[in-house]
Parts: structure tokens; C-alpha cells; sequence
């Protein structure tokens, strides 16, 4: 990871070669076969059966470990995570309130085989980021890599009319992160390109993942 990281410190839009040329740059860098992430388990999903909510603790509950990269599908990408947040769909995930967030990951899995990937026995979770693309997958127009960019969290398919006025109509939508997998609190991150949005270039990394 430190050479993806290193080529994104040394990004200078104002000093330098053409957009182009940097996504050239990016598309040319070599992607790690794995990478760190904060995970819940799914073997400890019992773990604070009993105790009260305010006494349990996400310490014990989120781990840091080394995580495989997905597979891109069509119309995703593969963003390095320049910074992320904490909100409450990461206190709801990681004390497993009003459930455990494996439920999602599995019904999600049987939607198709390309959904199937979120279904692991461990989900890496965060519905923030903002950071850089580093691949887009078949049918992404928009994005490129070496984009700075911040991801909303709602992941909607858009296969049903009911969400294209709408998306939060959609009768597949989700929350990225919480009801997906491969989410912002991590080195890498999966998301849909369309929760893609552009970074503002006056914030911080940290002020655009807030």
C-alpha cells in the first residue's frame, strides 16, 4: 500500500502533467492482493448476548487485519481511502444492534453472483471516505483513476423504475458499508461508482470524509 499512498502525496494538479497523464499513473500502479481493514466477525456475533448497550464495548468487538482485495464488477471502483469516519452505522455494527449486519451481508449475497462477495465470514465496515480512485470496473464513465473523491453511502441497483425518481425508493437499496461489505474503514474500498462525488479541493482529506 505505501507506494499507492505515496503517489497520491504526490499529486499536484496545479503543478504538473495533464489529468490524463495522472490517470495514467494510477492505472500503471501495481494493486495489493490484500490490505488492512477494520472488521467485525462473524464467529462473535454472540459476543455481548446479556449485556446492556451502553456497557458494550466496540474494543473488543473490531479488529484490524489484513483483508483480500475484491474483485471489481461492472459499474464499481476501487478507491485508496485517504481518510474515513465513524457514524452510527459503525456503533450500530460493531455491538451488533438491532442485529448483526451478517443478515445483510447475506441476504445481499443471494440478489445475484456478483453480490455473492459481500457474504464472508467477516465484514470490513465504514460508510465514509474520501480518497482516490485507483480502478473502475465495465460501464464506468465518469471516474477515473487518480480522481479524488468523496462516496456517499447509499448503494441502490437501479434495476427497478421505483428508484430512478427516487433512489431511496429503490427496492434494492442499501446502505454501503452497513448493509454491504468492503466499506471506508480501511486501506481500500469497494463501492458503486455512483456513490462517487468529487472532493472539494479547499477540504481536507479528513474535513471531506466528515
Amino acid at each position: 500500500m505505501q507506494h499507492i499512498v505515496d503517489a497520491i502525496d504526490s499529486l499536484d494538479r496545479q503543478d504538473g502533467g495533464s489529468a490524463s497523464a495522472v490517470s495514467a499513473d494510477f492505472s500503471a500502479l501495481e494493486l495489493p492482493g490484500s490490505y488492512r481493514a477494520v472488521t467485525l466477525r462473524k464467529e462473535e456475533t454472540e459476543m455481548f448476548t446479556g449485556i446492556p448497550s451502553a456497557e458494550k464495548d466496540p474494543r473488543k468487538s473490531l479488529h484490524v487485519q489484513a483483508v483480500a482485495t475484491p474483485e471489481l464488477g461492472p459499474g464499481e471502483a476501487l478507491v485508496a481511502v485517504m481518510a474515513s469516519s465513524v457514524n452510527y452505522n459503525t456503533v450500530w455494527s460493531s455491538i451488533f444492534e438491532p442485529v448483526p449486519t451478517f443478515g445483510f451481508l447475506e441476504r445481499y449475497a443471494r440478489l445475484s453472483p456478483q453480490s455473492a462477495r459481500h457474504d464472508l465470514p467477516y465484514h470490513v465496515i465504514g460508510s465514509d471516505l474520501a480518497g482516490v480512485v485507483l480502478r473502475t470496473g465495465p460501464g464506468v464513465n465518469a471516474w477515473k483513476p487518480g480522481d479524488e473523491v468523496v462516496a456517499h453511502c447509499l448503494s441502490v441497483e437501479l434495476e427497478s423504475s421505483d428508484g430512478h425518481n427516487d433512489t431511496m425508493l429503490d427496492p434494492e437499496q442499501r446502505i454501503w458499508g452497513f448493509e454491504t461489505n468492503f466499506g471506508g474503514l480501511a486501506e481500500i474500498a469497494l463501492v458503486k461508482s455512483n456513490q462517487l462525488m468529487p472532493k472539494p479541493d479547499h477540504l481536507s482529506w479528513e474535513e471531506a470524509a466528515a
